[in-house]
């Protein structure tokens, strides 16, 4: 048999929802996994998925290949590591007969990841709330939205992007931060998306990680002078996101514009309200 589980990309952080916002937009990678003998040596990455399902799952381990194909660019703060890691959670899962379920299977992600902003909304779609217990509140999105994201050429470790942030954060901005997560939230469950606008602003990662990412600030103000409600670093970056709901042409080119990167590639993406889709075929 073969496995193939579809994973949406994400966007974490929104702004102001450090470790624990995110949404699922409607670019994927696919991960293929079909059983082999005898069993290929693998990366550090795949491994662990592997070794942590089994352990879970109470299974015999056994040996497998798998490939990823797909639309979700490598180390760009749209959740690519996720897609890997759910991908094959899903895909072994599928082949061992399904011993764990869905919530069991985001889990084992989220702890693989560290922190589980990105793998909440793969696993489930639409907009999440996900705190460091792996707890998670799930909210369906507007298909009307839009996510408008600006990929630069260059890729952003999401090691090299928590080294720049600090020990400490000056009392004042860490309760302006929790006020607009707090207002991102209740706008996003509630479909109250106009309220989004103004709600964006960071103090607690993407101030420090804006040397990393040349023009952000610029770039999204181009986008909401544009019409944008708002914009952020999408994970890690480097990609900035802009959320719309209107003209979404018109906020790519502000900002293709504001980029410093001319190689840069803008991308118009829907909500994703499905999460991981797996499904299992003869070989």
């Amino acid at each position: 048999m073969i496995a193939s589980a579809r994973v949406p990309a994400t966007s974490a952080n929104v702004g102001p929802g450090f470790d624990a916002l995110g949404l699922a937009l409607n670019l994927a990678n696919t991960v293929t996994v079909r059983a082999a003998r005898p069993a290929p040596p693998l990366d550090p990455m795949p491994a662990a998925a592997a070794d942590a399902f089994f352990r879970a799952g109470r299974k015999k381990p056994f040996g497998f290949t798998w490939t990823i194909t797909g639309d979700v660019p490598q180390s760009r703060g749209l959740g690519s590591s996720v897609t890997v890691r759910l991908g094959l959670l899903h895909g072994l899962n599928a082949l061992a007969g399904s011993p764990l379920d869905a919530d069991r299977l985001y889990r084992l992600c989220a702890e693989l990841e560290g922190h589980p902003d990105n793998a909440a909304p793969a696993a489930f779609g639409g907009f999440t709330v996900a705190r460091p217990d792996f707890s998670y509140q799930r909210y369906r999105l507007a298909p009307s939205l839009r996510f408008v994201l600006l990929i630069p050429d260059y890729e952003v470790r999401t090691a090299d992007a928590r080294r720049v942030l600090p020990k400490t954060i000056p009392f004042a901005d860490a309760v302006r931060s929790a006020a607009n997560a707090a207002a991102v939230a209740a706008a996003f469950a509630a479909r109250d998306y106009p309220a989004l606008a103004g709600c964006f602003d960071d103090r607690l990662h993407q101030p420090y990680r804006a040397p990393l990412i040349p023009g952000l600030d610029q770039m999204i103000a181009a986008g909401v002078k544009a019409g944008a409600i708002g914009g952020w670093l999408s994970g890690s970056g480097s990609t900035v996101a802009c959320l719309t709901l209107a003209n979404p042409d018109r906020v790519a080119a502000a900002l293709r514009r504001a980029c410093p990167d001319r190689s840069a590639r803008t991308v118009i993406a829907a909500p994703d309200n499905r999460g991981v889709v797996t499904r299992l075929r003869p070989a």
